[in-house]
Formats: C-alpha cells, sequence, structure tokens
C-alpha cells in the first residue's frame, strides 16, 4: 500500500459533513467525547483508516472488533448552514509521528473529495502546573488559568475564528500543537480551511471526565441535540472512563502508560 486509504462505506452520504476528530488528548477527553457523541448522537461505525504502516491490531468494545483509526456517521440536527451530517474520526492510537503528515493528507484529500463543509478538532492541553505524559505530543498552551475549567480555541480562517468568538470561546494566543492534532491545524489553515480546534484544561493523572463535559456543553452551540444538564452529564462521561480503561487493559496497557516513543495507547 503506497498511502493511506480512508475506507468508508459508500452506500453513506457524507457531503455538506461537519467532520470531528478525536485523536488522543491530555486526560483522554477526547476518546470521552467521542465516546459520548457516538451513544447519544446515534452515529453509525462505517468504516476506518487503513496503511500497511499502522500495527496489526483491533480494538475489542463490547464484543466487536474495531480498527485503531475509524469512522462514524450521523444525521443529528446541527446549527451551522448547509450541515446534514456528522462524521466523527475518532482513535485511542498515538499515530507514529513519520506517518502523521501522509495520513493527515489522506484525511484532507478524501474531505475535498466529498466537500467535507467545516471541521471541529476535539483537543485538551494539562492543567497549569501539570505535566503529562504525552511525550512528543502534548500541546503547549499559554492561557489565562481561571478557576473554572478553561475552554480556548484555535481558528483556522477568519469565518472559523468568528465562529469561536459568537460561541464565546477565547483564541488561543500563543502555543504549540503537536501530532495528528497539529498536522490537520495546519493542513486545515495552508488550505483555508473553516476548520477550529477546541481545547479543554485537563487533569492529565486520569481520564478527566469532567473536562471532558465542559468541552461537550460548547458543542452544544453546533449540535442542540446533545444539550444536556451537566449533572448526569458528567455521571454518564464517569461510566465512559471505566469503559475505557477496561479497553486499554484489554489491549495490554497498565493504567499509567509507558512514555516511550513507540507507546500506542495511554490514559
Amino acid at each position: 500500500m503506497d498511502a493511506p486509504s480512508l475506507r468508508i462505506n459508500t452506500a453513506i452520504e457524507n457531503e455538506n459533513a461537519m467532520v470531528i476528530a478525536c485523536f488522543p488528548s491530555v486526560g483522554m477527553v477526547s476518546s470521552i467525547v467521542a465516546h459520548y457523541l457516538i451513544d447519544h448522537l446515534e452515529l453509525e461505525f462505517i468504516g476506518g483508516l487503513v496503511d500497511d504502516r499502522l500495527p496489526a491490531l483491533a480494538l475489542v468494545n463490547n464484543g466487536t472488533p474495531l480498527p485503531p483509526i475509524r469512522a462514524y456517521a450521523g444525521n443529528p440536527k446541527c446549527s451551522i448552514d448547509g450541515c446534514d451530517q456528522v462524521i466523527l474520526l475518532m482513535s485511542e492510537m498515538v499515530v507514529p509521528e513519520p506517518l502523521v503528515h501522509k495520513i493527515v493528507w489522506a484525511l484532507f484529500e478524501w474531505s475535498k473529495e466529498h466537500e467535507v463543509l467545516a471541521g471541529v478538532v476535539i483537543d485538551a492541553f494539562a492543567k497549569a502546573g501539570m505535566k503529562s505524559t504525552m511525550e512528543g505530543v502534548e500541546p503547549v498552551v499559554e492561557y489565562e488559568d481561571t478557576e473554572e475549567i478553561d475552554v480556548v480555541g484555535i481558528g483556522c480562517n477568519d469565518a472559523a475564528r468568528e465562529l469561536l468568538e459568537k460561541m464565546e470561546i477565547p483564541l488561543l494566543q500563543q502555543g504549540v500543537i503537536r501530532g495528528m492534532n497539529g498536522g490537520i491545524l495546519s493542513e486545515a489553515t495552508r488550505r483555508g480551511l473553516g476548520t477550529i480546534s477546541m481545547m479543554v484544561e485537563a487533569d492529565p493523572r486520569w481520564p478527566d471526565a469532567r473536562a471532558a463535559a465542559a468541552l461537550i456543553e460548547r458543542l452544544n452551540v453546533l449540535l442542540p441535540t446533545i444539550d444536556l444538564p451537566s449533572e448526569p452529564l458528567i455521571e454518564e462521561a464517569e461510566q465512559l472512563e471505566s469503559q475505557l480503561k477496561a479497553l486499554m487493559e484489554s489491549a495490554g496497557q497498565s493504567e499509567k502508560p509507558s512514555t516511550t516513543s513507540n507507546a500506542m495507547l495511554y490514559g
């Protein structure tokens, strides 16, 4: 295989879609958000990304084997003009750095072919004074630390930055975004696309359900169907924490992740 390939069920319509990208983040926020959206937006598994340089493994969840980088789709109510579908791309796997640009390119070429309308990158950063174990992948941001769970945003063009302002998400002024999330944002800017990143302050010591809940509440603006009271949302996110821990343990990983460069999953 010469290049990564995103293999999607051809029966699924994917024009005018909003793509939500959930790749590994501090506190497993992106994984918690992804599983929550799959459940509450009733998204259907539609395929995954294939590349012979990726590890040959399947993640088993509720008896179902799944590829490490996979896609889901559905038709929830969306507040962005022209958006009639949501496609979720997710992984619990840290993509090896030599493959990031190739995979990002394949994703954007697929998005161009299918006229994707908008993109949202879900990400997190460690609370002030804390250090995560995401060596080489953890974002570095400068932000105003408050008593609340802080959320900052990145916009890849003027329209994206205006959208973040309407959502009352302050723009990140200084920082470095790495890995898949950094690659996606850089390529979206190069192509002039209306992609945004929503980043939440998270505790890096364990899966942070409250940080994920704070970010999901911000997503209500784009996806009004997930407008739920905060307490039940947090309770469900905490249940997802347990499921994710079990998923990682079944893949042979300890609760505290490896800090070596070939680490695949982490908590």
